[in-house]
């Protein structure tokens, strides 16, 4: 069914509530973000692999195949369906309704086979304790279409304000995506300077894997759900390398704080959600974070940034003609 209105447009998202519904749904994803993964030539920090939210869920956008043709894996939160689209106009959907991880990942490629683009994928999940390979999870699957319906409108929530604050800057900057390694989403800043090597540990996760997504210095922002180690949606920012004095730079809102286990700066979901102003509560999270990472970090901010008042307004231009 779908999601009853809210009387927030930020809904309620307390972890609790949804844990099992979202770790089911976080296998999912790692499927189709495999799918994707498998087929898309590789992108330097791994953006190929991403999913982006839509207005009514998340797509992997177009995949590649090199003789038929290209298609696409949406998840739907609205009417709750997974669609394969290929670019002749074939689909096919799958239901999105409770059920075991393996039920489901046996359901998508044996779709995807008979559309025509099958397709292998690495068989176990990424960044997460004890994996089970997709095709043995045959535990029973857990999918609420409500809490999965304020998760998304927590997502495309937190994506409008991260699209707006990705505009301010014009270095190289991230696409708003979710990595759905850790099921977060995010937008990353880069100095243009080649950052040290990362050491790497992200459990289940090649070493050369995260020292090519940390190959430069960063600044990252993100929004997470929440997990059973820190079972609380929350917002974090980061930097790498993290430069001297960055954990105790001074951040708003007064409801952000660093967190020595994430080694991040994090702001309570719940803190933005009822928020007078939740847009500009997070926005304050955003910048402030970036600009404690950049000064400390000594980034180059005249290149990277728009002077005041020169970024083109929205439908305008600089010089103040509409198109």
């Amino acid at each position: 069914m779908p999601l009853s209105p809210s009387p927030s447009p930020w809904p309620e998202l307390p972890y609790e509530g949804w844990k099992d519904t979202a770790g089911t749904l976080h296998m999912w994803l790692q499927i189709v973000g495999k799918v994707r993964l498998a087929r898309t030539p590789w992108v330097n920090h791994q953006w190929h692999a991403t999913l982006y939210p839509t207005p009514r869920g998340l797509t992997t956008g177009p995949i590649p195949h090199p003789v038929h043709p290209a298609f696409e894996l949406a998840f739907d939160f609205v009417d709750h369906r997974l669609r394969v689209m290929q670019s002749d106009g074939a689909e096919a959907e799958l239901e999105l309704r409770p059920r075991s991880v393996a039920d489901f990942h046996d359901d998508l490629m044996s779709t995807l086979v008979e559309l025509g683009v099958g397709t292998r994928i690495h068989p176990s999940p990424n960044e997460v304790p004890e994996p089970i390979p997709f095709a043995e999870n045959h535990a029973p699957g857990h999918y609420d279409t409500e809490a999965v319906g304020r998760f998304h409108q927590a997502v495309i929530r937190s994506a409008q304000v991260f699209w707006d604050f990705r505009c301010d800057f014009i270095g190289k900057c991230s696409p708003v995506h979710l990595f759905w390694g850790a099921m977060d989403l995010a937008v990353t800043r880069f100095s243009g300077r080649r950052a040290p090597e990362h050491p790497g540990g992200i459990p289940h996760l090649p070493d050369w894997v995260t020292r090519e997504a940390y190959s430069h210095e960063v600044s990252s922002a993100g929004f997470w759900a929440g997990g059973d180690h820190h079972p609380e949606a929350i917002y974090y920012s980061y930097a790498y390398p993290s430069p001297q004095g960055f954990q105790k730079a001074p951040v708003e809102p007064g409801a952000a704080r660093w967190d020595d286990d994430l080694q991040e700066f994090v702001l309570p979901y719940e803190a933005v959600r009822t928020a007078s102003d939740p847009e500009g509560t997070l926005r304050r999270f955003l910048e402030t974070t970036y600009q404690a990472a950049a000064e400390l970090g000594r980034w180059d901010r005249e290149a990277l940034e728009w002077a005041p008042g020169e970024r083109p307004p929205v439908g305008g231009y600089p010089n103040g003609e509409a198109d």
